[in-house]
């Protein structure tokens, strides 16, 4: 009778041993929200780094006249899917195009990724003052749409 008792667990090693496991996936879960969390803003960081490197781009091209622009516009493309689509070379008479971004990135912090990417993001026009962003008839910048705030304080639509 002796060695069968000895053979197995006791009801108090496999209830400290849940315990265990408890604590340490309680301590793990939170840890690994924070790094998912750091890897959107970083990828927004990103997203938000190429997009604005393309409108200054763009915007170039107009002040170099390679791009036709209105002559009231300020130089800005009149959406985002112009980043990308390309726009005529009036350089250059056999039709060629001239890109920015090779693709348009989405904000990752929107919730549906159904959306198109240039619908992900807040359009701020030249016109619009910069606390209060506006649309307008061109894209001077870009900001998330997201509610939430960053690990560094700042809301998401502030940077």
């Amino acid at each position: 009778m002796n060695a069968r008792r000895g053979s197995g667990f006791s009801l108090i090693e496999l209830v400290v041993t849940l315990a265990i496991l408890a604590l340490l996936a309680s301590v793990a879960v939170p840890f690994a929200q924070l790094v998912q969390q750091r890897q959107k803003e970083t990828e927004l960081r990103e997203a938000l780094r190429q997009i604005r490197s393309a409108l200054d781009a763009y915007r170039q091209g107009v002040k170099e006249g390679r791009i036709e622009s209105p002559a009231d516009g300020n130089g800005y493309p009149p959406d985002l899917d112009a980043l990308w689509q390309g726009v005529a070379d009036k350089t250059k008479p056999d039709a060629s195009k001239l890109y920015f971004i090779r693709r348009l990135p989405r904000d990752p912090f929107f919730p549906d990724p159904a959306v198109p990417p240039s619908t992900t993001w807040g359009v701020r026009s030249y016109a619009s003052p910069p606390d209060a962003p506006a649309v307008g008839r061109d894209v001077y910048d870009v900001y998330s749409l997201s509610a939430k705030t960053g690990l560094n304080g700042v809301p998401y639509r502030e940077w």
